[in-house]
């Protein structure tokens, strides 16, 4: 048995609809690729099988639109940000890409290939002009959690600024005051992550006496509470359990 098919002519339309094959003359090819990147880094073994910039360009020309932000999870050799850098260059567009590669020619490949678009490559005839435009690189740094547990190796401004940004997400600047334990102020309330590597932390009225900086709540991030949560309630406070493994302190 058929099924209904809905039947749209071209002159109820607005344009043209995209068609679904796409040759190797329109959008590339693996050959084509190959000889892209081997004029970016003068060597014809820098990278294997890339994706042709042609084909992304087609790709991100039906997906998105001129200020769009285009993620590619697994980079490669970063023909994503070279489509993206070609199309801002050719139509003023300012598209922005964000490139994420686990494997350790993110920089020596990935990155360098991005940097080459940017400012050019090439010598003489084979000089390509450069797109401009600019990007950052940022690599990970060690894990904050091991399982539920906080990864103690990380030192401790960095497990601040996390907490922070997850409190807040706006970036993290050191606070101005007396007390070591004091994150800032956001929206009213103050943050304060009383952390100390080599021994456990208690929220009590001994601490509290120490916490000075006005605010309308207050939000302390402790390894333990020995204040019941009625008279924390009434003193618009909120406790927050540090994660990690008290036993071994």
């Amino acid at each position: 048995m058929g099924i209904p098919r809905r039947k749209t002519y071209l002159s109820e339309r607005e344009g043209k609809n995209v068609w679904t094959w796409w040759d190797n003359k329109s959008v590339g090819h693996t050959q084509e690729a190959t000889k892209e990147i081997s004029k970016i880094f003068s060597t014809p073994t820098a990278f294997d099988y890339p994706k042709p910039v042609r084909l992304v360009q087609r790709i991100i020309q039906i997906a998105t639109s001129k200020d769009s932000v285009i993620l590619d999870s697994f980079a490669g050799s970063g023909t994503t940000a070279h489509a993206v850098l070609n199309m801002n260059k050719a139509d003023g567009g300012h598209r922005k890409f964000i490139l994420v590669e686990m494997e350790d020619y993110a920089d020596s490949i990935t990155a360098e290939r991005v940097r080459r678009v940017i400012r050019g490559y090439g010598e003489g005839k084979n000089a390509v002009e450069g797109t401009g435009g600019s990007f950052s690189y940022y690599e990970l740094g060690d894990s904050l959690l091991i399982g539920e547990n906080l990864n103690e190796a990380v030192e401790p401004e960095k497990i601040r600024e996390y907490i922070w940004f997850m409190e807040t997400k706006t970036p993290y600047t050191p606070a101005a005051g007396d007390n070591p334990y004091y994150l800032g102020q956001h929206n009213d309330t103050g943050y304060y992550f009383y952390y100390e590597p080599q021994r456990i932390t208690v929220l009590d009225y001994d601490f509290l006496a120490a916490v000075t900086e006005k605010a309308g709540g207050t939000v302390i991030y402790a390894d333990c509470c020995s204040i019941d949560d009625s008279k924390l309630s009434q003193m618009g406070i909120v406790f927050k359990k540090i994660p990690r493994d008290i036993s071994r302190l």
